[in-house]
């Protein structure tokens, strides 16, 4: 593993804004949908506030030379990312149907007027679902995505942009190498023959001098044991936490292969999966991995010279701040115990043993600071012993250590 790099962090109040796109200005072309399209930009223009974004003025790093932009956009409950270097930009998904419109506005206030390439990286709609409308607003070079197709009013509104527009399509293969100004990047993940669709995504490691990004779209666990045994360079300073922060992707031989020093996770606001789960957050808080989340922050800008990374926001604190309420919940419990008349048994007659998490197979004691997060679908109480659980495959939680 290379060592690590002095890294830097920069709190943005104007825009981080390309010096070669600063000539570059936003098209005016936008949806008239009336009070539908009023509200679209309402949105997009609270997101690049939240990023710390305005179209005024740029900062340079360190160096003083030129730099690549990496977005986050916070775009829900799904992903899509922008990459700036040189002129040159590229657009990995689009988010869900409803956000096409507010992607569009975004890349806009960013001075995009065309795109080098668009990654489709894979046929779920969180990812593909507004990208028919990025196509249809934007000159576009070059779409990659793989040949795995899905029955779905989606799926099918992008392929017929793609064909209405005759735009250049390609499959990539593993290896591969593009090149987007003075950055380049190699495809780490092509998603063949896979029965999860969600392994079909087109993983890319994105290079900008000394410093590395990692994308995998929702690759779970199947597609990161591939890409391990393919001896694919994964390190990476930054990874896109596949799958939202799913516990069935971010493993911990994929983690450590990638090494990374930053973490950004795509989410919604107390969505219904749950994401990001516990497990992963666990997983880089261990490898002391600084996470940034678009449900807490909103988009995040990373912008880089080739050696240093500089953040528009602060990492969240929001696994410290859940591991101060744990030790706090836990310490109001343990006096409760201690003052209760009936003692435990007593209190076996009152509640379950454990609490299920039937969506991350976890179980829980009922005082654990996790079952108040929890999806009340998800919940489940239990009077099973501890042995009982593990056998039928529930594992307990680390926090609570059940």
């Amino acid at each position: 593993m290379k060592k690590r790099m002095r890294r830097i962090y920069a709190f943005f109040a104007a825009c981080l804004f390309s010096l070669s796109l600063t000539a570059c200005q936003p098209a005016a072309e936008t949806e008239t949908a009336g009070a539908q399209t009023e509200t679209m930009q309402a949105d997009a223009g609270e997101t690049s506030a939240k990023a710390g974004v305005t179209s005024e003025s740029s900062q340079t790093l360190a160096s003083g030379h030129s730099q690549m932009e990496v977005h986050f956009l916070d775009v829900g409950q799904g992903d899509s990312s922008l990459i700036l270097c040189d002129g040159h930009a590229m657009l990995i998904d689009a988010g869900e149907n409803d956000k096409g419109t507010q992607v569009q506005l975004y890349l806009q206030q960013q001075g995009v007027e065309q795109l080098d390439y668009v990654i489709a990286t894979h046929p779920d709609s969180d990812h593909i679902g507004g990208m028919d409308v990025i196509l249809y607003k934007f000159p576009v070079d070059t779409v990659l995505m793989t040949d795995e197709s899905k029955d779905t009013q989606t799926y099918q509104d992008v392929v017929q942009v793609i064909q209405d527009k005759n735009i250049h399509c390609e499959e990539p293969e593993q290896g591969d190498v593009y090149t987007l100004g003075s950055a380049s990047f190699t495809v780490v993940s092509t998603g063949d023959a896979y029965e999860d669709v969600n392994d079909t995504s087109i993983g890319i490691r994105l290079s900008y001098g000394e410093t590395d990004f990692l994308f995998c779209g929702d690759a779970t666990e199947t597609a990161e044991d591939d890409m391990l045994a393919s001896g694919e360079n994964l390190e990476a300073e930054v990874y896109k936490v596949s799958h939202h922060g799913s516990s069935t992707s971010s493993q911990t031989d994929f983690l450590d292969a990638i090494d990374p020093e930053y973490g950004v996770i795509s989410c919604g606001e107390d969505n219904d999966y749950g994401h990001p789960h516990e497990e992963v957050m666990e997983r880089l808080e261990e490898r002391n991995v600084k996470v940034f989340r678009t449900d807490e922050q909103g988009s995040i800008t990373a912008v880089t010279d080739g050696r240093t990374i500089a953040w528009s926001s602060e990492p969240t604190e929001s696994a410290v701040e859940t591991d101060e309420k744990e030790q706090t919940e836990t310490q109001d419990t343990g006096a409760a115990k201690s003052n209760t008349s009936g003692g435990e048994n007593a209190e076996d007659t009152a509640a379950p043993k454990y609490i299920l998490n039937t969506n991350t197979k976890k179980f829980h004691r009922p005082e654990c600071s996790s079952v108040d997060d929890m999806n009340e679908e998800n919940k489940q109480m239990s009077d099973q012993d501890r042995e009982t659980l593990i056998s039928e495959g529930y594992s307990p939680c680390k926090r609570c250590d059940p």
